[in-house]
């Protein structure tokens, strides 16, 4: 193996974390390779509008904000592969990484493969996902104006996609299927002096109800069943959206890098270090405290800072 053969820096993962990584490590003259996986742009790509993310006065789209990112960690010579690794082994140097049977090297590894929704699982909302059923309340809650909404999950997730969609919802039930929520109290009490949401615990939906509307899907209710009494009941809603949280994209480490028990990636309090040196984590996969953009792409320059650090050390 030649040293031409070995990468600098690569980097797994694309959304605000990963490209922000890319834009500091191309700055850096380290050449990254970035894989951006089964999502390129992560999560933002899903999203509509985004007003938070500082720079942009009057908000600006999500996919776009995605784009802009890419186009400008490529302006300083990072290379961004539509790729998906499929493993990786960090038990020796340098670094091995996978994608689609390929051998790639490398002298470290950023990784910003970020989170995703978790779902229930049942068929019908896999059928009717996009179709009145969401995962993304900033994403969707637009084209539910006016309508009856349900919100499944008992954590802050929950409370605050419900309290969200007060804003366009006629009316919104958070439906939980254990008798006490398990939201901070501020989050709890803020859903409960809504007027627009009603809580629903021990509570369970089996099945999404829909029609089939000249070839197009719509939700018009669910299958309910109340885990007290066994007893099931129709529950009328247009939208339905999935609020029970998120799982850290970090399968493929299981073994390679030492995660935390929801599976979220360890790293130290005062940087991006794994305890691989030379493998760092920023965005998403590490952090299941504040998942914003903003915080993801800070992390992500941090990685790099840390990265560029860390290769200069190696030859001291």
């Amino acid at each position: 193996m030649s040293d031409n053969n070995i990468h600098k820096v690569i980097i797994i993962g694309s959304g605000p974390a990963g490209l922000t990584a890319a834009l500091y490590t191309g700055r850096a003259n380290l050449k990254p390779v970035v894989f951006e996986g089964l999502q390129p742009g992560g999560q933002l790509t899903i999203t509509t509008e985004v007003e938070n993310y500082p720079g942009f006065e009057h908000g600006i789209m999500g996919p776009e904000l995605m784009d802009i990112m890419r186009k400008q960690a490529q302006r300083f010579g990072a290379d961004c592969q539509f790729s998906f690794v499929d493993k990786v082994d960090f038990s020796s140097k340098p670094f091995k990484i996978y994608v689609d049977s390929k051998e790639y090297f490398a002298n470290s590894v950023i990784i910003a493969t970020g989170a995703s929704a978790k779902l229930l699982g049942l068929p019908t909302e896999a059928e009717y996902m996009g179709f009145g059923v969401s995962a993304c309340a900033t994403c969707d809650g637009f084209f539910f104006k006016d309508q009856r909404i349900m919100v499944i999950g008992g954590g802050d997730t929950a409370m605050e996609e419900a309290n969200y969609l007060t804003k366009f919802g006629k009316e919104v039930t958070i439906v939980h299927r254990r008798d006490e929520f398990r939201a901070s109290k501020i989050m709890l009490d803020r859903a409960r002096k809504n007027p627009k949401i009603t809580l629903m615990p021990n509570t369970i939906m089996e099945e999404v109800l829909g029609v089939n509307d000249n070839g197009k899907k719509i939700v018009t209710g669910a299958r309910m069943k109340n885990v007290e009494t066994g007893k099931t009941f129709n529950m009328e809603v247009e939208g339905i959206f999935l609020g029970i949280g998120h799982k850290p994209n970090t399968d493929i480490f299981k073994g390679q890098i030492d995660l935390e028990d929801n599976g979220y990636i360890k790293t130290s309090k005062v940087n991006t270090n794994t305890n691989i040196p030379g493998v760092f984590a920023c965005g998403d996969a590490q952090d299941h405290v504040y998942r914003q953009a903003v915080t993801a792409a800070g992390s992500g320059c941090m990685a790099a800072i840390d990265v560029e650090r860390y290769l200069e050390s190696l030859h001291e």
